[in-house]
């Protein structure tokens, strides 16, 4: 949350809607009704007030992105020089094989997730990067099995917040 932003505000039934949407995003508005026992206008209506508010950002399909020959998967952690971050990860977001930048803390500036078709996509890329302007350093890990990379549900339910498992 940028600062200054305030959080939604968000009850069980939006919750439920959200959860109900992040199983399957193409059911109906009637369908998400009849599972969750709401009006089908109640439905498209919070989902109107949550996209106002900006927690439902949009619909996008979930790829299998080796059926597609994208079977490169990184992760490359960057180091940008002082007063450039942003900079650098403008310029990093524009290339159409990142698909996930996350600024952070640490010893690095930053997590790139990116996808490759091949080797030679991937080693242009990444010679690239380390001559970029800003950047001092880069380290790259190879993915070599992806387990979890979707969320299917909220991870923190607004009931039973207390006494959570890890596991």
């Amino acid at each position: 949350m940028k600062k200054g932003e305030n959080p939604a505000k968000i009850d069980p039934d939006d919750e439920r809607i959200i959860n109900a949407l992040l199983s399957d995003a193409r059911q109906s508005y009637r369908h998400i009704a009849a599972g969750l026992g709401l009006a089908t206008a109640t439905v498209a209506q919070r989902v109107r007030n949550l996209e106002r508010q900006k927690v439902l950002l949009g619909a996008v399909p979930v790829l299998n992105f080796e059926k597609l020959g994208f079977a490169f998967c990184v992760i490359t952690q960057v180091k940008i020089h002082q007063g450039k971050l942003a900079l650098g990860l403008r310029r990093l977001a524009a290339n159409p094989h990142v698909f996930g930048i996350y600024d952070h803390t640490g010893g690095t500036d930053a997590t790139v997730l990116a996808r490759f078709r091949d080797r030679q996509s991937l080693d242009r890329f990444l010679k690239q990067l380390q001559a970029a302007p800003h950047v001092e350093r880069t380290e790259t890990q190879l993915v070599l099995n992806v387990f979890k990379e979707f969320i299917r549900r909220l991870p923190d339910p607004l009931k039973g917040r207390a006494g959570s498992r890890a596991y």
